[in-house]
């Protein structure tokens, strides 16, 4: 009997959210609830911003804009049938344009912090534009995330967006033409390809920085999500975010995520300098996956939803970031103001001011190479 009626209520579940999502279409809005008119303008007096819609026959959604070539909504089923947005974002083109934010945002040139903005290529010292206690941070105060891309949708499940940056883009040296491809699986994947080339030596570093809210419920801390993170260290800070250039265990620490782990109240416990460093969860892991992208990196579980996300990257790092900033003061989609900790980032990266560690990887491009950098967030449902 008591499988009859949980099978009935996931039914009529079912329908009610095919009914609601018929309307929200039927409205010329997006599943997400998302009115394209509303993202559709120019920037830079010449430069054209809309709304991109990706879908794939298992009735997955995902919108993005090419301003800051950013993820605006993502429609997953959660353990009960019902089509469920699990990003952070706006209703509207003005409000990303407005409020200083990195919600969904394709990150370049370099993702993450360079220490005082200061690096050195070839023998010469470039100072780059500062925007974070004195660092360099997301490519500094008019990253990519601020900048309009060139778009190009190639079919349903593919966009393909295009950013060329000029010599001095920030202080960042060389023209950089870049490539960011969103590509909307059948598996339920979205598979994001980055390619950069140069003309002249410079660094380069991109990530995606989309705030994961798996419950479906950005009114609440997503602290209740069960992480996992395929690293047996991290790349510890200072006070001021600037990574030591030293590798920290992270067994026995707040920090070990091998068994998957609630992540409250570890987020918040402060006698650990590292956390109280970050305001919780601000930290790079260093990923034992080394570039084998068919290893799972990372994967986040909401056991509200049943909502499952993994992460598969070719890159040997993942910043963790847990919310720490929001506020409760920045009102989102359908008007949800986004508490702290309302979400939880990761961002596939090299290491954060790898530019002054030679000892890391390097992030260098030199003109005649080609950077490739990939990124795979997988949805499933734990029903």
């Amino acid at each position: 009997m008591k499988k009859i009626f949980l099978s009935i209520s996931l039914l009529l579940a079912g329908l009610c959210s095919c009914t609601t999502n018929q309307t929200a279409q039927q409205a010329g809005l997006t599943l997400s609830g998302l009115n394209p008119a509303n993202f559709e303008t120019t920037a830079d007096g010449t430069k054209p911003v809309r709304l991109y819609t990706l879908k794939n026959k298992s009735g997955m959604e995902v919108c993005i804009t090419n301003f800051g070539g950013r993820i605006v909504s993502i429609m997953v089923p959660d353990k009960q049938g019902k089509m469920t947005d699990v990003v952070l974002g706006f209703d509207s083109i003005a409000d990303y344009m407005k409020l200083r934010n990195d919600f969904g945002a394709s990150i370049g040139r370099y993702a993450n912090r360079i220490n005082q903005g200061k690096i050195v290529i070839e023998g010469r010292e470039i100072q780059l534009l500062k925007n974070s206690s004195g660092h360099s941070l997301h490519g500094g105060p008019k990253g990519w995330q601020y900048q309009v891309f060139e778009a190009s949708q190639k079919n349903d499940s593919i966009l393909l967006l295009t950013m060329n940056s000029a010599d001095g883009d920030n202080n960042f040296p060389g023209n950089v033409t870049a490539h960011v491809t969103y590509t909307l699986t059948s598996d339920n994947s979205i598979d994001i390809q980055y390619d950069a080339t140069t003309d002249k030596t410079t660094i380069i570093n991109l990530t995606n920085h989309s705030y994961f809210n798996l419950n479906g419920d950005p009114s609440k801390p997503a602290t209740d999500n069960i992480l996992y993170i395929a690293a047996d260290s991290i790349t510890p800070i200072d006070s001021t975010f600037i990574t030591t250039g030293e590798m920290m265990v992270v067994t026995g620490t707040q920090f070990d995520f091998n068994t998957p782990t609630t992540i409250a109240p570890r987020v918040s416990q402060f006698e650990n300098e590292q956390l109280k460093f970050g305001n919780g969860f601000d930290h790079n892991w260093v990923l034992r996956t080394k570039g084998d992208i068919s290893k799972l990196a990372a994967k986040l579980t909401s056991p509200a939803s049943g909502i499952s996300l993994e992460v598969y990257t070719n890159e040997p790092g993942l910043q963790v970031y847990t919310g720490n900033f929001l506020n409760g003061k920045v009102k989102g989609k359908k008007g949800i103001a986004y508490p702290k900790r309302a979400a939880v980032c990761l961002e596939t990266q090299h290491y954060p001011d790898s530019p002054n560690k030679p000892q890391w990887p390097s992030p260098l491009l030199k003109a005649g190479e080609t950077y490739h950098s990939r990124c795979i967030y997988k949805f499933s449902c734990e029903k």
